[in-house]
């Protein structure tokens, strides 16, 4: 019988190497160029992080240093801030931030929410293309520009002319505005399944007496307000040239819209199409459609463009120093229609003479503690906004 199986060859006569994860890695050269780029990438990021934990660190030290040598007795409950006379009341500046963060939402929420619905869920795509870019040219505008417009214009056309009847009826639709969400969520509430936690009903309870207790306080400070002025003027609210935190507002509101309407314009889009067809094919109309399967379906992207329009007016400077109506000092008010300084308003004004004022007490690190308060209230904003948009946020 022949012999016919298949010799043995050595593996020398092949002639090639045995497959090793050394002849996987490629060339030397090539590994050699992807470990330089990795470094570089590496340090980059390694600066980035060094710069930050410098600024905060320098910071915190300056902060430190106002915290421990200033009279706290000086720092609440004062007349206003005078920092170069050694009156540091915090009070006149949050609440001129919070004035002017209130008021800019009211004002770019609305309009920046409701641009988003119409060129996400309206618009034909040719007015989209050509609505989008005008609205998108508008965050090009310099801020100075806008300080110019609000203390020139808004100013004296439009905020000088609401008077005090004019604050009552704003004041008032604020205020049935705010009642109605309120009613809206506590009886979202009710009509849940009755199986609840203790704690969760606890927690309720506590946010509905917290917004109730807002409400009255927003009652009282649009009374408060509305009072402020002399009824035996013809115009009830009398208007500097200098500016005033309303018309400041105004402008910090006009600055904020195109940031709100592009997220949240970006996140309307985001919702797929079967949900929209969804609604439809049951006979819902568009506007149906749009509030309740499109607005539900991308509330975490709507909560983050207010959290970014909040942060973009809580921090904004150049339009709040020349209109906001102080230079670098201001006494308490709870009025937009007075002129008054933010958190960003008073470090500017102040900056603005640093070699003056470095020696004059605490001026200067009050500049740093006055940030330093910036940048914890805007680090515990965005902690809780993003708990609160990953917890409600909906993946498809």
């Amino acid at each position: 019988m022949a012999d016919i199986s298949i010799p043995s060859t050595s593996a020398g006569a092949v002639g090639r190497d045995p497959l090793t994860v050394d002849a996987l890695a490629g060339p030397r050269k090539r590994a050699r160029k992807e470990s330089f780029i990795k470094g570089i990438f590496f340090i980059a990021a390694s600066v980035s992080i060094i710069i930050s934990i410098l600024i905060v660190a320098s910071l915190v030290r300056e902060a430190w240093t106002f915290a421990t040598g200033v009279e706290w007795a000086k720092t609440w409950g004062q007349n206003g801030w005078f920092p170069r006379q050694g009156v540091y009341d915090m009070p006149t500046l949050l609440v001129s931030s919070l004035i002017v963060t209130v008021v800019a939402m009211l004002v770019a929420g609305p309009l920046g929410l409701g641009s988003a619905i119409y060129l996400s869920e309206y618009a034909s795509k040719k007015t989209r293309s050509l609505l989008k870019p005008v609205l998108e040219v508008l965050a090009g505008v310099p801020s100075v520009v806008l300080g110019f417009f609000a203390l020139f214009f808004i100013s004296p056309q439009v905020i000088e002319r609401i008077g005090r009847n004019g604050w009552l009826v704003i004041g008032a639709l604020i205020f049935v505005a705010y009642i109605a969400l309120v009613i809206g969520w506590a009886r979202n509430l009710v009509q849940r399944e009755a199986g609840t936690s203790i704690g969760t009903q606890v927690k309720r309870i506590l946010i509905l007496t917290a917004l109730v207790a807002t409400a009255l306080i927003l009652l009282w400070w649009i009374n408060s307000v509305a009072g402020s002025a002399d009824p035996a003027a013809d115009n009830f609210f009398t208007v500097k040239r200098s500016g005033q935190l309303a018309a400041a507002a105004v402008g910090v509101g006009i600055l904020t819209i195109p940031l709100v309407a592009s997220v949240a314009e970006d996140a309307l889009a985001s919702v797929p199409k079967e949900l929209r067809d969804a609604s439809a094919g049951l006979g819902a109309r568009k506007m149906t459609t749009t509030i309740q399967v499109v607005l539900p379906a991308a509330v975490s992207g709507i909560v983050a463009a207010f959290i970014i329009g909040i942060s973009r007016a809580l921090g904004e400077t150049m339009v709040v120093f020349m209109a906001g109506g102080a230079a670098d000092a201001a006494r308490f008010t709870s009025s937009p229609f007075e002129g008054g300084l933010t958190m960003t308003a008073g470090m500017a004004s102040l900056a603005t003479g640093t070699d003056n004022v470095v020696g004059e007490g605490l001026t200067f690190q009050s500049l740093y503690f006055v940030g330093f308060v910036l940048f914890v209230l805007t680090l515990t904003l965005n902690i809780v906004a993003g708990r609160f948009v990953n917890r409600v946020r909906e993946k498809y």
